[in-house]
């Protein structure tokens, strides 16, 4: 048996610690000191304290995009997680296009992400455009011109996109329930919905943990979507975090003051997701 102690141990460990160290751990701290700097991405500056993290709090632009990072995060964990746990539902169910499903379903997974904005783009301002000229249905014209559409053709695509991948999680914890308790239940009476609520989700429980993890990490972090589909508009009223916070960096060349507003929405993602964890495991423990 392998003992962490040993050299070997530690000399294959050696190059994971190695990359983990230049890839995340020094850049992040190294983001850290700067946000309490002048650096403006040549030069360090002067050291200045808390004055960037005060600016942040004050700064209505970067909380208008918080704000609206949030509500798109919730709409489409909810979203993605019901759409993901569907399909996995139904191409477990033993029909006879099962594996074809599984392939067209995830599919969308496997576009990049700017290509899928430019080509939701194209859905939304000419076929939607098209299809409410031609049925006189006001409500399909001018998609992405307003803040709502452009929330909702934010969730379509994200939804869209993610369902396939978090539906390939729901279908492993799935596939691993026992067929003898179903047919157990059955016998017993338990109809369909009753199965799936006292059989299947207990027993999925994880799959839920990690599906939610995952998602709320993806939407808070949005950021070729968000560029390629409304690239913050109108007027910077669809624009999330990270969106903002790069353009406070290369386009206003605020370095240091990005950074921070950087190292605070990190606190922030690491704080819910941390939590959402913490709670989702604890009810786990409770089904």
């Amino acid at each position: 048996m392998l003992r962490t102690k040993d050299l070997s141990y530690w000399l294959f460990l050696a190059p994971v610690l190695l990359a983990l160290s230049m890839v995340v751990i020094l850049p992040l701290g190294l983001g850290v000191y700067y946000s309490f700097t002048n650096w403006n991405g040549i030069e360090t500056g002067g050291f200045i304290g808390f004055e960037n993290y005060v600016k942040v709090f004050q700064d209505k632009k970067f909380m208008d995009a918080l704000w609206f990072t949030v509500k798109f995060s919730i709409v489409s964990i909810i979203l993605i997680n019901f759409i993901g746990l569907s399909l996995a539902l139904i191409v477990t169910s033993r029909i006879k296009s099962s594996n074809f499903l599984r392939t067209i379903f995830f599919m969308p997974n496997l576009i990049g992400g700017l290509i899928l904005g430019f080509i939701w783009q194209f859905i939304f301002m000419k076929v939607f455009d098209g299809i409410g000229s031609l049925m006189g249905v006001e409500s399909l014209q001018g998609w992405l011109s307003t803040t709502q559409t452009g929330f909702w053709g934010l969730v379509i695509l994200m939804s869209w996109q993610m369902s396939g991948y978090i539906m390939v999680i729901y279908i492993a914890y799935l596939e691993g329930v026992p067929n003898e308790l179903l047919e157990a239940a059955e016998i017993d009476g338990a109809g369909p919905f009753q199965r799936l609520q006292y059989i299947v989700f207990p027993l999925v429980a994880p799959a839920f943990t990690v599906s939610m993890f995952l998602t709320l990490s993806n939407t808070f972090k949005l950021y070729d979507q968000n560029l390629s589909l409304t690239a913050g508009g109108p007027y910077n009223s669809t624009q999330m975090v990270a969106m903002e916070i790069f353009k406070t960096a290369f386009v206003e060349l605020n370095m240091s003051y990005a950074q921070a507003k950087a190292v605070i929405f990190f606190i922030i993602v690491a704080i819910i997701s941390l939590t959402q964890v913490y709670i989702n495991k604890k009810r786990e423990v409770e089904l």
